[in-house]
C-alpha cells in the first residue's frame, strides 16, 4: 500500500488493436502490474487520436476503430517504477511511457475492517476426506435435475463446498456410451460431484445420499489440504499481532 509523500505516476501508451505473444498489449501490461504488486492500475479508453504515424483514428456507432489510443496509468514508489521500467518498455513495444513525478496527499485505503485488521498470509494443512459422488444427468429427485438437489441438500448441512463437473464421454453399469455430440448437449451424460470436508461431516450426510441416490456410484478417499488463505490480524494481551479467531473449527 502506497503511503502518503513523494512518488511517480507512470503512463503507458499503446494501440487498442496491438497484442502481446497473442494478448492484447494493455490486459498484459495490466496483468503484469497486478501480479507485481503495483498499489492499482487503471486502463482508459481514447474516442479518437493520432500517433507516430500521423493516422487519425475514432471511434463512431457505425464502426469502433481497434487502433484507437489506450492508456494504461499506475502511481509507484521511485524504486518500484524502477524495477519495472524494463518489462513494461518490452511490453509497450512501439507505444510510449511517460513518467512524472507527484506527490500522493491521500492514499487508497481498503474496507474500515482491513484497515484496523492487516492480512496475514496462512498456509493450513490438515487431514481430510473426499467424496466422489456418480450420478446421470437425467437423474431427477423430486421432480428436479438429482446433482442440483444433492448440492442445496450438502449446503443446507454445511458441507465445506462441493463442485460439480459434467462428463463429455463415458459409460456406466449398463455399457451404454454417453457422448457429447456436436450442436446438441446429451442430457444423459455422466456428473461427478466432487465433495471436500471431514469424515465426521461425510459420515453424517450419507444416510441422506441413500436416500436420494437411487442409482449411482460414491468413493471415499483420504486426502490432504493444503490451503491458502488471508485472515485479519488482531492484537494479543501482549499487543503482538495474531491471526483472528473466525469461528471456524
Amino acid at each position: 500500500m502506497l503511503n502518503a509523500g513523494k512518488a511517480l505516476k507512470v503512463s503507458i501508451y499503446v494501440s487498442e488493436g496491438s497484442t502481446h505473444h497473442g494478448v492484447s498489449t494493455y490486459s498484459s501490461i495490466l496483468d503484469f502490474l497486478l501480479y507485481r504488486g503495483v498499489a492499482g492500475a487503471t486502463v482508459l479508453k481514447g474516442v479518437a487520436g493520432f500517433g507516430a504515424d500521423h493516422h487519425m483514428h475514432s471511434a463512431s456507432l457505425v464502426e469502433i476503430s481497434d487502433r484507437l489510443p489506450v492508456k494504461i496509468e499506475f502511481i509507484e514508489t521511485p524504486e518500484k517504477v524502477n524495477q519495472l521500467l524494463g518489462k513494461l518498455e518490452e511490453l509497450a513495444g512501439t507505444g510510449m511511457i511517460e513518467i512524472q513525478e507527484t506527490i500522493i496527499a491521500k492514499p487508497a485505503q481498503t474496507s474500515k475492517l482491513q484497515a484496523a485488521l492487516p492480512l496475514s498470509h496462512l498456509k493450513i494443512e490438515g487431514k481430510a476426506k473426499l467424496m466422489r459422488i456418480y450420478i446421470g444427468e437425467s437423474d431427477r429427485w423430486r421432480y428436479k435435475p438429482l446433482y442440483i438437489a444433492l448440492v442445496e441438500a450438502m449446503r443446507a448441512n454445511d458441507i465445506a463446498g462441493v463442485t460439480v463437473y459434467r462428463g463429455i464421454l463415458g459409460y456406466g453399469a449398463h455399457r451404454r456410451a454417453h457422448k457429447e455430440k456436436p450442436g446438441r448437449l446429451s442430457h444423459d451424460c455422466s456428473i461427478m460431484l466432487s465433495v471436500i470436508d471431514t469424515e465426521e461431516k461425510l459420515q453424517a450426510f450419507l444416510p441422506i445420499l441413500d436416500q436420494m441416490v437411487a442409482e449411482g456410484l460414491v468413493v471415499l478417499s483420504e486426502v490432504d489440504i493444503v490451503k491458502y488463505a488471508y485472515r485479519p490480524m488482531e492484537a494479543d494481551s501482549a499487543g503482538a499481532q495474531v491471526p483472528a479467531a473466525d469461528g471456524k473449527g
